[in-house]
């Protein structure tokens, strides 16, 4: 009994070393095991088929990805207390952050719900940080621009 336990273990660590060595040496590019997409208290986010969110990227929560619409390198979209949405053919560029007030918040001030809502055909610059505002079709949004809640971007506008 104890001769076949050190033989499955021999085997055991000679595989994940084998497997390890070809890993490395295969010219693949390594990604850490990180989930690009998470449910968070029962909401999972939704994305089509077409929905391009990158391996380093973090989608958490109550967050609707409308057809061809990306979100790329290190972006972050937490809808964890209130829901996030991401027209079609928006994307959303690296190291962006988009979330929404606590989930005690019911109203803003202005009376808008603190929900985040971004347009159909949107770019949203890398940097950026987007908290509960309404950001309306056609918009282009620059790099490191910040946007607080209850903030409306108007159709056709460069920030």
């Amino acid at each position: 009994m104890a001769a076949s336990n050190n033989l499955k273990a021999i085997v055991g660590r000679g595989l994940r070393e084998t497997g390890a060595f070809l890993r490395e040496h295969s010219g693949m590019e390594i990604f850490t095991r990180h989930r690009p997409v998470m449910t968070f208290w029962g909401s999972k986010p939704f994305k089509t088929n077409d929905t391009f969110i990158a391996p380093t990227a973090s989608v958490i929560g109550n967050v609707t990805n409308w057809d061809e619409s990306s979100v790329w390198y290190g972006a972050v979209i937490r809808g964890d207390s209130h829901p996030i949405t991401i027209g079609f053919s928006t994307n959303i560029q690296d190291r962006t952050v988009i979330n929404t007030l606590p989930a005690k918040v019911e109203t803003l001030e202005s009376g808008f719900p603190p929900v985040c809502d971004i347009g159909h055909y949107v770019s949203v610059g890398p940097g950026s940080v987007l908290v509960s505002c309404r950001i309306e079709d056609l918009v282009e949004i620059g790099a490191k621009c910040t946007i607080m809640e209850g903030a409306v971007v108007e159709s056709n506008v460069i920030l």
